[in-house]
């Protein structure tokens, strides 16, 4: 059975308490600290400005992207450059019609609601949260039967902000309703290092700008990836170098967690080992590879494809993924003859 420990898993999708609050002290709270995203920043600017100046709530946004890329940290910005109170959830906790009208019906005049993993509401709960955001009211139906009537409840003028990682699962009613949407994409080299730099001095951890490039370029363009490997990378420097990051420090850090130079871990090795050798490059269905690697569907499909379709090293096809010939390149495995693995889609 593969490894699926958590040392293993630097882009794992779930983080314990504590990896949350470390990455929560880590964010910027403002949109001039926020590293990257230039046309993300801009459009957000621009809206906030408009929204200030005309003492209204500022318009509905859907943040579009890959796990980690900052959508989280982008709502609370919002939040605080408008200068209004911050609500969290997210749709898997609201499963009830009531759980999702208790907290609309509560929210203050110009507050910003941010739903995450906005595209796993239920039908039923979404059906709520259209009124709301479009005539900022609810729906109460009292009673049962024929004599059941309709209740509109008026609520606050409110900014919703949803995240998701999966467009292609919302519904187009959903869609529809916000004003602004925006796709975060993975971020550069460059942007990466900025990140790793300001994360260092936050966590007062002498670092040369050679080694947070090492780490920025193992940190598959995303920041949270980028706090976890400088959180490790800081307590190999503690125990091995007396608390200094020099490169050295950084590689034989980035070696021992077996990242490589791409940023691939165990879990993407798997991924791609399995399409390449068990499966001779495929197509290959995506049922196929997460029973063959123990791993979810949903977590191989929204966590580590998009960055191995970044790569170049996978591509997605109405038969299946199928491994490119970089692939075989980088990681040494001989083509099979064409046909192979066929009929290996479920």
């Amino acid at each position: 059975m593969p490894d699926s420990s958590q040392s293993r898993r630097i882009v794992s999708p779930s983080a314990s308490p504590e990896e949350l609050q470390f990455e929560a002290s880590l964010r910027p709270t403002r949109l001039a600290d926020f590293t990257g995203q230039p046309k993300v920043k801009e459009l957000l600017t621009v809206t906030i400005e408009a929204a200030k100046k005309r003492g209204e709530a500022m318009d509905h946004v859907l943040l579009i992207g890959p796990p980690g890329l900052g959508k989280t940290t982008l709502s609370n910005i919002i939040a605080q450059e408008l200068g209004v109170p911050f609500d969290i959830t997210s749709g898997p906790m609201l499963q009830k019609k009531l759980d999702l009208t208790g907290i609309l019906s509560n929210l203050r005049e110009r507050q910003v609601f941010f739903i995450d993993e906005i595209h796993r509401l239920m039908a039923d709960v979404e059906e709520v949260l259209y009124s709301a955001l479009e005539d900022f009211r609810v729906d109460i139906v009292i009673g049962q039967g024929p004599g059941a009537r309709t209740h509109s409840l008026p609520i606050k003028h409110f900014t919703g902000v949803g995240a998701t990682t999966r467009q292609g699962l919302l519904s187009a009613p959903l869609r529809g309703r916000f004003g602004l949407i925006l796709y975060l994409k993975h971020y550069d080299v460059a942007e990466m290092q900025t990140i790793v730099l300001r994360a260092a001095r936050l966590l007062d951890t002498p670092i040369d700008v050679d080694a947070a490039g090492e780490i920025a370029r193992r940190s598959r363009g995303t920041p949270r990836v980028a706090n976890r490997l400088l959180r490790r990378v800081r307590d190999f420097a503690q125990v091995r170098a007396e608390g200094h990051v020099d490169l050295g420090v950084a590689r034989n850090a980035l070696d021992l967690l077996e990242v490589d130079r791409y940023g691939l871990d165990e879990i993407d090795k798997k991924i791609m080992l399995t399409v390449l050798e068990k499966y001779g490059g495929g197509p290959v269905g995506l049922g196929t590879i997460a029973a063959s690697t123990d791993e979810e569907p949903d977590t191989i499909e929204e966590v580590y494809e998009p960055y191995l379709m970044q790569l170049g090293f996978l591509d997605r096809t109405p038969r299946g993924r199928i491994a490119t010939e970089r692939a075989f390149d980088y990681f040494g495995v001989e083509r099979r003859p064409m046909g192979w693995g066929q009929n290996k889609l479920f």
